[in-house]
């Protein structure tokens, strides 16, 4: 039987069964520069007195940018569960250290469905030998990712991304866009890209896109909340027919730790959305958090996964979005894009 299906790091699931969806995370990743890595000396522990310096600077405390610990993961996916969820991308990609296998533990556990990103991060993160493969090259590994399983694993990949890129955009990140949007114009995959920290990235990543043959429809421009600060440009980008990403929900703190931006809050991010509703680009848009370290975990003194079902709905309803809006951006606009064409059976 050929069936539409979500494919999890637990196998192929129907759509139906995702739940409410938090489309841009990471459970487990190691976000520190490559030549940090290295050394034995032990991570700084977050604690009641430093907490705040971990979430204001997090490069401040050391590996507060790694999250590596199976066990506490099932226990944060598992907040996230009881909150309502049902869904989390994972969207660790190579470079910052994917675990696939981790993964499906956590899922297992938790029972919380996951699902991985394939593909790769910024090229700073990126050794020799994966900065030197061509284009046609980088195609093959994300189809394997997709199709038979991630980095050493059966555990297969169910959507593309995040494709990192910087700004200028660096030859490597190139190649690997124009295979990404190969990629998913034969698997039917969304595709999920960090764009360069530059206004102007966005649009040359979708023109990208679109010349080698990828969906714009069903790509995905991430981290709104730090490369817009005018919602007209989030207006245009939308209008261009790709999905824009509201994912640091829960960060509300002025200073942004890679570069100068003005951060918006939690309900600066919802007006930005409201914008966009009224416009008619209410199934353009989609919304996460983004923790990619220790200090946003609930067990650490963060926010947690939980915090868009928590907190952020109910400041929604307050302010007058309807429950079907809310739906569109957690339940409706993830299945469309997680949902791949044709299948085996599913769970």
């Amino acid at each position: 039987m050929n069936q539409s299906h979500v494919m999890t790091v637990l196998g192929p699931i129907a759509p139906a069964a995702l739940g409410s969806v938090l489309m841009h995370e990471h459970l487990l990743c190691d976000l520190r520069p490559p030549g940090e890595r290295a050394g034995s000396e032990p991570d700084t522990e977050i604690t009641l007195g430093n907490a705040f310096a971990a979430t204001y600077r997090p490069a401040g405390v050391r590996g507060n940018y790694r999250l590596n610990d199976p066990d506490r993961a099932i226990a944060e996916a598992g907040d996230f569960g009881e909150a309502g969820g049902g869904t989390i991308v994972d969207v660790t990609t190579g470079g910052i250290v994917p675990d696939p296998a981790g993964l499906a533990t956590v899922s297992r556990e938790s029972g919380v469905h996951v699902v991985l990103g394939a593909g790769f991060y910024t090229a700073e993160f990126q050794d020799d030998e994966t900065l030197g493969l061509p284009s046609e090259a980088l195609e093959e590994v994300l189809l394997r990712q997709l199709a038979e399983g991630a980095w050493g694993t059966a555990v297969r990949c169910g959507l593309i991304g995040e494709i990192g890129c910087s700004w200028p955009l660096h030859p490597f990140e190139r190649r690997c866009l124009e295979a990404a949007a190969r990629a998913q114009a034969g698997t039917g995959a969304a595709l999920t890209i960090h764009p360069g920290r530059h206004p102007d990235a966005p649009f040359e990543i979708l023109r990208i896109v679109d010349k080698a043959g990828g969906d714009v429809s069903r790509t995905i421009i991430d981290h709104m909340d730090r490369t817009f600060f005018d919602d007209g440009e989030v207006l245009s980008l939308a209008r261009c027919g790709c999905v824009v990403e509201f994912d640091f929900f829960g960060i509300e703190t002025s200073k942004y730790w890679a570069g100068v931006a003005d951060l918006p809050t939690d309900w600066m991010r919802l007006r930005s959305i409201r914008r966009l509703f009224d416009a008619g680009l209410g199934d353009h848009m989609a919304v996460s958090h983004d923790i990619c370290t220790r200090a946003r975990l609930k067990s650490q003194g963060g926010h947690g996964y939980g915090h868009l079902l928590e907190n952020v709905v109910p400041l929604m309803r307050e302010r007058g979005f309807g429950q079907g809006e809310i739906d569109t951006l957690l339940v409706e606009t993830p299945r469309r894009l997680l949902t791949l064409p044709g299948a085996g059976t599913v769970a």
